[in-house]
């Protein structure tokens, strides 16, 4: 073969590798919940509040962040406390990148197929933050030894605001 041939067969060959490198990222994340599936256990398309209940130290852009799920008598929710939790921009100015806090809990969804359940918080300490104000709903993922919950901003990669329960 000549050196041209063989220089051609070598870019071609060359341009296939990097083409395959950088579609394979692409996919493993076939679908919303296989990001998640990698870095934490499976999405729960249902949970119990006694499931739940317990305390959840941050990790990645949650680092320093701890929620506290203590469920009610009822088992329909409970009370939560949160230390250094984000505050939404309506309250930075009054209130600064983080508070600490109090509120109610419960979860939600996981009703109808392709629902997952969801744990909705509701804060009334420092003061009442209206829904969406700051991070008030938070997905739930699972395995056999692990429980997460996390924002669920971005399907296709392992999300950067999640809390591990200790």
């Amino acid at each position: 073969m000549s050196r041209v041939r063989m220089a051609g067969r070598r870019a071609r060959l060359l341009t296939a590798a990097t083409a395959l490198t950088l579609l394979s990222p692409l996919a493993s994340c076939s679908s919303a919940s296989t990001a998640v599936e990698a870095c934490m256990g499976k999405q729960a398309v249902s949970a119990t509040t006694g499931e739940l209940e317990g305390t959840y130290t941050g990790e990645a852009h949650a680092k320093g962040v701890k929620i506290t799920l203590k469920a009610s008598d009822t088992g329909t929710g409970g009370t939560v406390t949160v230390r250094n939790w984000p505050t939404g921009a309506w309250y930075k100015s009054e209130l600064g990148e983080t508070f600490d806090g109090s509120g109610t809990w419960g979860v939600e969804g996981g009703h109808q197929p392709g629902d997952h359940a969801l744990v909705h918080l509701s804060f009334t300490e420092p003061e009442l933050f209206l829904r969406d104000y700051t991070i008030d709903m938070l997905s739930i993922a699972k395995d056999s030894q692990r429980i997460y919950l996390y924002e669920d901003d971005d399907p296709d990669v392992c999300p950067t605001f999640r809390l591990r329960r200790a």
